[in-house]
């Protein structure tokens, strides 16, 4: 079963990304250090990686049910950030989001996540799951309410490429048990 490529909920798009977004990527959140700063994924240093992105989407949109959302406003169809699950399997998936510095503190990530909850469920995840730095409060608190339950830390676990860190990182896991 595939998830739709376009899901509306009050106030957001959440669609398939597509080439034509490149430079709108780029240029609202993936080439921004405060956006990117507490992320799992390297900041785009030009277009160039915002295309392998694009093509890293089409093949997990062919691979699995879901993949990669763009997040865009219903009102006046600006690009706000990302979201979408990352499978592992076809019953565990991970999940995260990214939102352009002027859309923080609006309510967007919680929206996101919780149509991102609904989509998981449709194709059938039985376990998603989120980790989190643990200097985001903003993202830990989001997550929680949503549903999530923190697991615990990870220690030593991650790698965030936009800080100035030797090796992996600790991290919160978080995860909602779907089915």
């Amino acid at each position: 079963m595939k998830s739709p490529e376009r899901v509306e909920t009050q106030r957001l798009i959440l669609r398939k990304p597509g080439r034509e977004d490149r430079e709108a990527i780029f240029a609202r959140y993936a080439s921004d250090r405060d956006v990117t700063r507490l992320l799992g994924w390297e900041r785009h240093e030009s277009v160039e990686a915002t295309g392998a992105f694009l093509e890293f989407s089409d093949r997990e949109w062919s691979r699995w049910p879901a993949g990669p959302y763009l997040l865009e406003s219903r009102k006046d169809g600006a690009l706000l950030g990302g979201t979408g699950p990352a499978f592992e399997t076809r019953r565990r998936a991970a999940t995260g989001y990214v939102l352009a510095k002027d859309a923080w503190g609006k309510g967007y990530a919680t929206e996101a996540l919780r149509a991102v909850v609904e989509i998981a469920r449709g194709v059938g995840v039985a376990r998603l799951y989120a980790l989190c730095h643990p200097e985001n409060p903003r993202s830990w608190r989001v997550l929680e309410t949503c549903g999530f339950a923190r697991e615990g830390v990870l220690p030593r676990h991650s790698t965030f490429p936009n800080l100035d860190s030797e090796g992996p990182c600790d991290v919160l896991c978080y995860s909602l048990a779907l089915a």
